[in-house]
């Protein structure tokens, strides 16, 4: 049975974690877990944000499932997520995009994917002040970051049996740092010549994605670039709220959902658990329970195309254990 570490997160994390993890267990799952807590719930222990022990446990066990976090203003982190990458160097953000019948969307057709690099870029965080009335933020691009982010969207495309991988780039301006990365891209693709491969400028690919997205199927590019367009195609298929996120490296990854804690909805049991359990989907497929995943992801779509047992958002009145329920007897009845 694998151990996974679970961060429950802060504000409704929690609720949402515990719903998720009644699913998983419901659905067979070969799991156990090992709860940390990290974020605001560990400062108001009096321990630091990111204890040493959480990185210890995801360490130990390779996989670990999070709730959304909330980061105390003036620790010293940025970003607690981002400080989780660095630790445990999870260079891919993983951001699939999917339209389910039920949730309110102007496409009923999407499924692609989002292939995120997330340790370079304008990210890697080197910046300062030149003088009082300046600031300069140095963008880093290297030849092995772009190689292992490109060869994970094309290994992730022929293991998903996808078709198609798009290069997202503004090399026609930043021809250095830009220019290395699709260089790379494009060697990269001649070593997988049973997928197509393209390039988009990044200023056209939010146009092409908003205008005929169903043309498109794994994206991959930058930190950036993949911040923004994450959320853009999150957007496509009914928002952050359906959206489930993994950051991958290779020796450990965390799936998450991409949405915030909604400290204000703390404790309410409301909040939509969708794009949690769709990250639990995720990580069962990289545990190579897919069986499970399959089972999970089916219910949830039923559930949520009936839309009777669905939160508030969705359109209805279930609660997120409510909901979570409801995705559990459809196990049971399929």
């Amino acid at each position: 049975m694998q151990t996974i570490t679970v961060i429950p997160g802060d504000g409704t994390g929690p609720e949402l974690t515990s719903a998720t993890l009644e699913v998983l267990e419901a659905g067979g799952a070969d799991l156990k877990w090992e709860i940390m807590d990290a974020g605001q719930t560990a400062y108001e222990k009096g321990m630091k944000v990111l204890p040493d022990e959480v990185i210890d446990s995801i360490r130990r066990n390779k996989v670990a499932l999070k709730g959304p976090l909330t980061t105390p203003v003036g620790t010293g982190f940025r970003s607690i997520n981002v400080a989780l990458r660095k630790a445990l160097d999870l260079y891919v953000n993983l951001r699939p995009v999917k339209t389910y019948k039920g949730i309110l969307s102007r496409y009923n057709d999407i499924d692609l994917v989002v292939v995120r690099e997330n340790t370079e870029d304008l990210y890697a965080g080197v910046e300062h002040m030149v003088g009082e009335d300046a600031a300069e933020s140095i963008k880093i691009i290297t030849r092995k970051g772009s190689e292992r982010i490109v060869r994970f969207a094309f290994e992730y495309a022929r293991t998903e049996k996808r078709k198609k991988v798009t290069a997202v780039h503004k090399a026609n301006i930043m021809k250095c740092t830009d220019g290395l990365f699709l260089d790379v891209a494009r060697a990269v693709a001649t070593e997988y010549p049973d997928i197509e491969f393209e390039d988009r400028i990044v200023d056209n690919m939010c146009m092409q994605l908003v205008v005929k997205p169903n043309l498109y199927d794994v994206l991959v590019m930058p930190n950036l670039y993949g911040d923004i367009l994450s959320d853009l195609c999150a957007g496509l298929v009914g928002g952050l709220g359906v959206a489930p996120g993994a950051n991958i490296g290779e020796e450990a990854a965390i799936f998450e959902p991409v949405h915030g804690s909604a400290p204000k909805y703390a404790g309410q049991n409301k909040v939509n658990p969708t794009a949690i359990l769709l990250s639990a989907v995720l990580m069962l497929k990289y545990l190579g329970q897919t069986e499970v995943a399959v089972k999970i992801e089916k219910a949830l779509s039923e559930v949520i195309a009936e839309g009777k047992e669905v939160t508030y958002d969705l359109g209805g009145e279930a609660t997120t254990s409510q909901m979570a329920a409801a995705v559990i007897r459809k196990m049971r009845n399929n």
